[in-house]
């Protein structure tokens, strides 16, 4: 026994000489997998502050936690909460592309370790999903990054549910409209997987995704599972667009 662990020990070693980790954002040496470093570090704009109760939006009034933005107020979205672990910026869009063109799986778990501090008890007993693709653009991608990062986060206490929902309709890609154009293209994308139509009802579930810009694609999701009868629908996301920066996405 002491021999094969040696054997493993010797094996690790020289495989971290030869493929030291490196920082997911700018690929430089550090000093373990999944680690920034300090310049990436910092560069990250970390959420947690004070924000809409419901969508997550940074509000530097919100004088309680349960204050909703004024969009909020005026068009509540169909889900209970959204939340997500940065702001939309240079490295945490530099992570969501390498996931989702560069075919670099390793970077979900990236995500979801800040995602797990952000989703707390929110992820506890709930049912996790990640928020699907149209088959012809799973195809032709080979795999859901949201579905990647849903089995990084599932090990927290939830249970993961990668046919929750199903997207029937193609849409076109939704990159550069904005938030009525993008919310009309994915009316009726969705529905309930033919699995789940019944167990759905009364649970609560956590769709998980990598950016959340206007909330149209978690919006049309979310109305579908509580038509469905889910009791409560939460949003998790490793980074969010905010208002005074939409134009950098």
């Amino acid at each position: 026994m002491s021999l094969l662990r040696l054997v493993r020990d010797t094996a690790r070693a020289a495989i971290a000489f030869a493929l030291p980790p490196r920082c997911p954002g700018c690929g430089t040496v550090v000093g373990e997998d999944h680690a920034f470093c300090l310049t990436c570090w910092q560069k990250l704009d970390f959420l947690g502050g004070p924000a809409c109760a419901q969508c997550g939006e940074p509000v530097a009034l919100a004088f309680h936690e349960e204050a909703r933005c004024g969009a909020c107020l005026a068009d509540p979205p169909p889900f209970d909460r959204a939340r997500a672990a940065v702001a939309y910026g240079p490295i945490a869009r530099a992570l969501a592309l390498k996931l989702k063109y560069g075919r670099r799986p390793g970077v979900a778990l990236t995500m979801a370790r800040p995602m797990r501090r952000v989703g707390g008890a929110m992820l506890d007993g709930a049912l996790v999903a990640p928020v699907p693709l149209h088959r012809w653009r799973l195809w032709s991608r080979g795999y859901n990054q949201a579905a990647l990062i849903a089995r990084a986060l599932v090990g927290d206490g939830g249970e993961l549910a990668l046919d929750l929902i199903d997207r029937p309709k193609r849409t076109p890609p939704l990159r550069g409209l904005g938030r009525l154009a993008r919310e009309r293209t994915v009316a009726g994308a969705f529905r309930i997987g033919p699995a789940w139509k019944q167990a759905v009802k009364g649970r609560r579930i956590v769709l998980i995704d990598d950016v959340y810009t206007t909330g149209a694609t978690a919006k049309g999701c979310a109305r579908v599972l509580k038509r469905a009868g889910a009791a409560e629908v939460n949003v998790l996301c490793w980074a969010r667009v905010v208002r005074s920066e939409e134009d950098m996405r």
